[in-house]
């Protein structure tokens, strides 16, 4: 099958890092270009016309949008080559049911980076409800090292970024979330992924990100 794939991203987005750990996760080779969200190019916005976003994966000249849709997408059209999706038809419902959660309810995340004030305070209550609520549904099977199983698949990369963002949405909102000793089977679920060296070696540098993420906030958050 042809392997003509383009993916347009920016680098401190953790929506373009999902479709990149699905790619290196599948083996496939692609051409991966850089957007400036400043200034974006003809090509995103011929894209993605309707919301001028990242990230967009172009396959062989048809481009698909939103991160999510990107996985299912890699998922139908490369099937055998490092299956997100478990083959079970109950566990691959489950497994979609977590990633639609958390898609619901990571908002409240980035509410804490774009708030201030009483409206924070609600985003970290919500976010904390949320966290929680995998803490004690998502980890019934205490025998998985990831969400489903033995090997990283596609809740594991809906959730991903939070192993490596939410320092990067604390630092910058000046909260506080994860306590060393609170939800122990999530942050240990964080350590074991942010270890895995595929994973690893695509994270962005903190540091690197943390002006962009202030001056972004300061912007937002500006009278």
């Amino acid at each position: 099958m042809d392997q003509d794939l383009k993916l347009h991203g920016s680098w401190p987005s953790p929506y373009s890092l999902r479709v990149i750990w699905a790619l290196k996760l599948k083996g496939l080779s692609y051409e991966y270009i850089e957007e400036d969200l400043a200034n974006k190019s003809d090509f995103l916005l011929k894209y993605n016309p309707i919301f001028k976003k990242i990230p967009v994966l172009v396959h062989n000249g048809k481009p698909i949008c939103e991160s999510i849709v990107i996985l299912e997408y890699l998922e139908q059209i490369f099937p055998n080559q490092y299956p997100l999706l478990p083959s079970d038809p109950y566990e691959r419902a489950v497994a979609r049911f977590w990633v639609n959660y958390f898609e619901q309810k990571s908002v409240s995340l980035w509410m804490i980076f774009r708030a201030k004030g009483e409206e924070q305070e609600r985003a970290v209550k919500d976010s904390l409800k949320m966290l929680k609520t995998i803490e004690e549904y998502a980890f019934k099977n205490q025998n998985n090292i990831f969400f489903i199983g033995e090997k990283i698949g596609i809740v594991d990369i809906a959730f991903g970024w939070i192993c490596h963002w939410l320092k990067i949405i604390e630092d910058v909102g000046g909260v506080k979330m994860l306590e060393e000793n609170s939800l122990p089977n999530l942050q240990d679920w964080m350590r074991k992924f942010k270890d895995v060296p595929l994973i690893k070696e695509s994270l962005p540098d903190q540091q690197k990100m943390f002006l962009p993420f202030k001056l972004t906030r300061e912007m937002l958050i500006a009278p």
